[in-house]
């Protein structure tokens, strides 16, 4: 009889070599590994197409230097699945529902496979009303308009108009009702077909800005032409840190880096279970086909992620 062969076991996961677009990405196989002291093992259900990960894909990345990888880097920020195995020291059993954030771009596969190992810090609980699907789209999108609303601190009395560009967005819907908590007056803007969303959400709406905003929040990455609408002495806050427009007029500019808090997460995916923030998919399709995704949410104009079922 021959010598019996051992395969070790591996998982797919989708990554980028020569970073170039959509079509640069592919479908790999990598060792499977088990959780380490404090570490879990996660079967992934779902992960998130974010405009990041098209960054990464495209080499945007890459060129300002937060990529170095000899052979191939991970896409994919969030993620949602079940806990398949514990390493020393972890309270979560196997067989919870989490979800949570791989931060960094630095790394050589992320949250576009069958499975991650994180540290147990490192997700929240779903809660049971919460579908998997739709709990994936929360915790890159959830804690960035968190923080961004740390950022503004609470409104000064009477200087609290607040202009949310991109409301209909996964962050600005998020902003539009976490500063409303703050005492700041909302507004949107949005294109036509979102003022039903918009104002849904507790805001006030418009398809048109003009100056002397208070404060503008922009996610739709307006920069300057945002810049321009928010008063002298007001404030700015963008989501692309060394991309925001250089401070004029006494303004206060900054950028959110989003960072990992689990508490927050956990209570973002309790108030998303009960329909205080929104969730939206916009379709679900396989890691075979997280190029198509990516290509579709370059063009831009959809209302809900794509997300991709491993």
């Amino acid at each position: 009889m021959g010598t019996p062969t051992f395969r070790t076991p591996t998982f797919r996961t989708a990554v980028v070599r020569i970073p170039n677009g959509p079509d640069s990405i592919e479908v790999i196989e990598v060792p499977v590994v088990d959780p380490g002291p404090g570490q879990i093992r996660v079967a992934i259900a779902a992960a998130t197409v974010n405009p990041t990960d098209l960054g990464v894909a495209a080499g945007f990345f890459h060129s300002i230097g937060l990529v170095d990888q000899p052979e191939h880097t991970g896409l994919g920020w969030e993620f949602a699945g079940v806990v398949d195995a514990a390493g020393p020291g972890v309270d979560l059993a196997v067989g919870t529902r989490v979800a949570g954030l791989v931060v960094g771009f630095d790394r050589d596969y992320g949250t576009y496979a069958e499975q991650i190992v994180v540290a147990a810090a490192d997700v929240a609980p779903v809660p049971d009303e919460l579908d998997l699907l739709a709990a994936t789209t929360v915790p890159l999108n959830g804690l960035a308009a968190a923080q961004v609303v740390d950022l503004l601190g609470d409104a000064p009395a009477g200087a609290a108009r607040l202009l949310v560009t991109g409301a209909a967005g996964a962050v600005g819907a998020n902003v539009a009702v976490l500063a409303r908590e703050r005492g700041w007056q909302v507004t949107g803007l949005a294109r036509t077909g979102d003022e039903e969303f918009v104002r849904g959400l507790g805001a006030d709406f418009t398809t048109h800005a003009e100056p002397e905003w208070d404060a503008v929040v922009d996610p739709a990455q307006l920069n300057e032409e945002a810049l321009k609408l928010v008063r002298d002495g007001g404030a700015y806050v963008g989501l692309r840190p060394g991309l925001e427009p250089p401070a004029e007029r006494g303004i206060s500019v900054a950028s959110v880096v989003t960072a990992f808090d689990s508490a927050r997460l956990a209570d973002l995916l309790t108030r998303t279970a009960s329909g205080e923030l929104s969730a939206r998919v916009y379709a679900a399709v396989s890691l075979d086909q997280a190029a198509e995704a990516h290509r579709a949410t370059a063009k831009g104009g959809l209302r809900g992620r794509y997300v991709i079922r491993p």
